[in-house]
């Protein structure tokens, strides 16, 4: 079938596997270009189908060899409809670790479940014996909690007092106000529920109870601060209450590691345009002005530019990791460098509909959105007829 993208607000419907693919051929591309990172052989990735996790599952296989298992909950395709990206990502991601003589196998279910841990440490137990790395980049709006069987569900917004800003219709380019309300203490519990570390944690014990983490093994997780122009609806808002719970939970699965020599850490990463970031007011008109001033600077990365950089120069660079007073890993730092963020304050109160397209790079935006989904590739044919029914060959 003829594949394209098919919009609903922030959301894409479509995906096209051979955009997709390409999109995994060119991360591997660029960490092949880097050399060799000192990095462990074994890697658990939890969430590793898109983003981060899929950046960072990339980097440990092509950059230091590593076998990794990739667990994810992504929707698989039925004739004549096209599956979820992440998807035909690992899809891609399983055939070039293949070629490569890579172990690669994946896990798709959902992993806030106790039955899909069981699984994960099953295969590692069988296939790997145990595990030197354990990546947590679980991005997802709801949580089924395996206690309680409780659904609970994030939400977007500040504390407090309405929170009122620009923002950006990044498909259109018009600029206009936006205003959030409030939350209230359940919508607060609900989004550090969802997206705090308790399940983070519940992963490190299931698997140190296991026996499936080596001496020494570390585990990282990903959070985002920011710039002072989003922090009352990010940083200071409902996600930032469960990022601070994030960030405490490392100290805490750093405690319980230390019989095993293991440390947990939250690195924290730069604005990208994710489709989790789509969907939050202010953060793409913030992310236009942001790629422009970074890209005039030479110092402009992407999600696979990010990871490499991680493994590479933090967390395996020979030495002790640096880490911030808050004991955090800043790979932000480029984008918060005082010059990069007076810069965006001055463009921002600039900031029109018709200045923007100046200003900005709304179009570097519109084709990191549109690259999420496997479109607006160089070297795909997208007038071809595309096979939407791919299978992830590790997954029956």
């Amino acid at each position: 079938m003829i594949i394209e993208p098919r919009m609903r607000g922030f959301i894409c419907l479509t995906a096209h596997p051979k955009g997709c693919e390409q999109n995994v051929k060119n991360q591997i591309e660029y960490v092949k270009s880097k050399g060799e990172i000192n990095a462990p052989k074994r890697v658990l990735v939890i969430g590793a189908s898109t983003g981060f996790g899929l950046a960072s599952r990339i980097t440990s296989a092509f950059g230091s060899g590593a076998s990794t298992i990739g667990v994810f909950f992504e929707k698989e395709p039925a004739e004549g409809k096209t599956a979820s990206p992440g998807w035909y990502n690992t899809a891609a991601f399983e055939q070039e670790a293949k070629k490569a003589g890579l172990y690669a196998k994946s896990i798709n279910g959902d992993a806030f479940s106790n039955e899909v841990k069981q699984q994960t440490i099953d295969m590692i137990k069988a296939d790997l014996g145990q595990v030197d790395l354990i990546i947590y980049s679980l991005a997802s709006p709801v949580r089924v909690h395996p206690t309680t069987g409780v659904t609970h569900r994030s939400v977007l917004k500040p504390i407090g007092n309405t929170f009122t800003n620009k923002t950006v219709d990044f498909h259109t380019g018009n600029v206009s106000q936006v205003s959030i309300d409030p939350a209230n203490q359940e919508d607060i519990d609900n989004t550090v529920v969802v997206m705090g570390g308790e399940d983070w944690s519940m992963w490190m014990d299931a698997m140190k109870a296991a026996g499936v983490l080596a001496d020494g093994a570390m585990t990282v997780a990903y959070s985002y601060i920011g710039p002072e122009v989003t922090e009352a609806v990010y940083r200071k808002g409902t996600i930032g209450r469960a990022k601070d719970h994030l960030e405490a939970t490392a100290f805490e699965i750093t405690d319980k590691l230390k019989d095993i020599n293991g440390k947990a850490y939250v690195s924290v990463n730069k604005a990208l345009v994710t489709q989790a970031s789509s969907a939050i007011p202010v953060i793409p008109l913030y992310i236009s002005l942001l790629y422009k001033i970074m890209k005039e600077e030479g110092i402009h990365e992407g999600c696979i530019e990010q990871m490499q950089r991680l493994f590479e120069q933090r967390l395996y660079n020979g030495s002790a990791i640096p880490t911030d007073n808050k004991g955090r890993i800043r790979i932000d730092d480029w984008e918060m460098r005082e010059d990069v963020q007076g810069r965006i304050a001055k463009l921002w109160n600039e900031s029109t509909t018709e200045s923007l397209a100046e200003i900005g790079d709304l179009a570097g935006y519109k084709q990191d959105f549109l690259n999420l989904f496997g479109f607006g590739f160089e070297g795909v044919d997208y007038l071809a007829d595309a096979d939407e029914m791919v299978q992830v060959p590790s997954i029956a």
